[in-house]
């Protein structure tokens, strides 16, 4: 087990995972030392400021606002979170998790190999998180032990290749070539905000906003971002300082220990706390540009060793913030959009569960609709400008309130109460799948998911090569 701990975490860590892969591209095009040394290094550097900069938005502002969002507004219900459910499921499912993480990293280099998606996907903890949700939903259709492994293999394969194919038609038009992927796993999300950007066709793009020339300054991002999230968060703490949230409990919080002066010696103002927490929100986007920009100049050049020798046109499927530099102002619109599209479908879900049948009541989490919601808002301005972006955004966040909410019987039935994903592609393989071990327990099922691997190949070898669409 201390081989596989190993190299699992090797696997789960992105910044290692992404520096092999490029050192052996860089080898295989027989670069010289000082370039593999530099390449790789810088790569690695790259995927720990853009690592950097998501914690210390996870940690700090975008957590902090969320709880206090919810105290403002008086909401109770589950906030979906990919960490929360992995850390439960991971007591029960660690070994199986960590198997079915290897086994799909390699089926994964197979399907880009000999299939018509050529996506090597990066982002290992993503990959992680897919492995476990993929262990505790198999395990209700009675698969264990080496069958549980191969089928859980097998789907993570797929969904590695699926996710950033249905991404790439839209995210190349991002980004304007076809040497990088989107590898994420709300790509479903993306994919259909993109779609319905399309009925916005020939807008404005977001980034072509003309702004009178006193508010030039607003073109800078870091200073847009700033002045946005100081307004929602002087208004938000506004509101929850006349609910009484400074004489409140504080050990009911967790993010809000310097609002409410909790081993502090000196006592923080709420307005200079929702004001610099504004700008700690820009500098934690800020980090993350920085690291994008920093890995994408490096990591592109050195796959196309691996495309040329290993994988013939393979392409580097990258973490959601990769999409950020193309696109700032629709990051945070489309931020700020999809959040009021999950307070929209929250309503909705209270009618439902009120009027019609019982349903999980899915809370906005700020850090999925920050993430998701930006990249949705991105490809929604891809296709159509601002209105797409908006509609775009609007559309996912009411997406990722809905499906986590269908998918949540799935994980209670498991003992995993008030804990579901937040991210789309999880929902809707926990939702087919959960119910597919339910009707179809055992060998069908393990035949099932084998069929998933295999289909793509197949299809790549007899159907005719014009029927397939530009990827």
């Amino acid at each position: 087990m201390a081989v596989i701990d190993f190299i699992v975490n090797i696997l789960s860590t992105p910044a290692i995972l992404v520096g092999l892969l490029a050192l052996l591209g860089l080898a295989l095009q027989k670069k010289p030392i000082e370039d593999i040394v530099m390449g790789t290094i810088k790569t690695i550097v790259g995927f720990l400021v853009l690592t950097a900069g998501s914690s210390y938005l996870q940690s700090g502002s975008l957590l902090a606002f969320g709880e206090i969002f919810n105290y403002a507004f008086s909401m109770q219900g589950v906030v979906p979170n990919n960490e929360a459910v992995v850390s439960m499921a991971l007591t029960d499912f660690g070994q199986a998790s960590a198997l079915i993480m290897c086994v799909g990293m390699l089926l994964n280099i197979v399907l880009a190999r000999f299939s018509r998606m050529h996506y090597i996907f990066l982002t290992g903890h993503h990959t992680l998180y897919m492995a476990c949700m993929l262990a505790v939903v198999l395990s209700i259709g009675g698969l264990e032990g080496w069958q549980l492994i191969v089928a859980g293999g097998c789907v993570l394969a797929f969904i590695m290749v699926l996710s950033p194919a249905y991404c790439q038609p839209t995210f190349k038009k991002v980004t304007g070539t076809d040497g990088v992927a989107l590898g994420h796993f709300g790509g479903i999300g993306y994919a259909i905000a993109g779609q319905v950007g399309k009925l916005f066709k020939g807008g404005k793009s977001t980034e072509d906003i003309n702004f009178p020339k006193r508010l030039i300054f607003l073109r800078d991002t870091t200073v847009s971002i700033s002045i946005t999230m100081i307004v929602f968060f002087v208004v938000v703490t506004g509101v929850a300082v006349a609910r009484g949230i400074l004489s409140a409990d504080p050990t009911q919080f967790t993010y809000l220990n310097e609002l409410l002066n909790v081993g502090t010696e000196t006592q923080t103002n709420w307005v200079v706390w929702a004001f610099t927490s504004g700008c700690a929100f820009a500098g934690g986007v800020y980090i993350v540009l920085s690291g994008v920009r920093l890995i994408v100049g490096e990591i592109v050049p050195a796959f196309k060793g691996i495309a040329e020798k290993l994988v013939p046109g393979a392409i580097p499927a990258i973490d959601c913030p990769v999409a950020y530099p193309y696109a700032p102002n629709a990051v945070i619109i489309g931020f700020l959009v999809s959040f009021a599209a999950g307070v929209v479908g929250l309503f909705i879900l209270s009618a439902i569960d009120a009027n019609l049948a019982p349903v999980a009541l899915i809370l906005p989490g700020v850090v999925p609709h920050f993430f998701c919601g930006a990249t949705a808002g991105v490809f929604g301005n891809a296709e159509g400008g601002v209105k797409g972006c908006v509609a775009g955004a609007f559309v996912h966040g009411l997406l990722i309130t809905f499906l986590p909410a269908i998918c949540m019987p799935v994980f209670t039935s498991l003992g995993f109460t008030s804990a579901t994903f937040s991210d789309a592609d999880f929902s809707w393989l926990g939702i087919l799948f959960g119910n597919l071990a339910q009707a179809l327990p055992g060998s069908p099922l393990l035949i099932i998911c084998i069929l998933f691997f295999v289909a793509p190949i197949v299809y790549n070898f007899v159907a005719p090569k014009h029927e397939v669409a530009a990827e």
